[in-house]
């Protein structure tokens, strides 16, 4: 596999929580926002928030960028690819499982129609 299940851990690890999950998609849909912008959408605390994107930071599914005393967050889709890729990667592998399984269990599958 060309994505490291190791590299991908801090990602789903990241991912793995629904707040998260929530503050990540206002990112990505409202473009950046600070702590305090995105906490006045949500039922959590300014601080549960800041927490929730120093782990989207560390994942690199965020990034920030000081403007005056704010820190803005912006989506950084690049680590998400790499976790679609490891998913596709994973599902490939199984769909040839699968169907390895099918030709064993049916070594007979009926002709194929003559299109001809």
């Amino acid at each position: 596999m060309s994505v490291a299940g190791d590299d991908a851990d801090p990602i789903f690890a990241a991912l793995g929580d629904p707040t998260r999950r929530e503050v990540l998609r206002r990112v990505a849909t409202g473009g950046e926002q600070t702590a305090t912008q995105l906490a006045a959408e949500l039922p959590v605390s300014r601080q549960a928030v800041v927490k929730h994107l120093q782990v989207l930071a560390a994942a690199g599914l965020v990034a920030t960028e000081r403007h005056g005393r704010e820190q803005r967050y912006r989506l950084t889709p690049g680590p998400l690819d790499d976790a679609v890729a490891w998913i596709a990667e994973v599902g490939a592998a199984w769909d040839d499982r699968l169907a390895r399984l099918r030709r064993h269990l049916d070594p007979d599958p009926p002709p194929a129609p003559d299109l001809g």
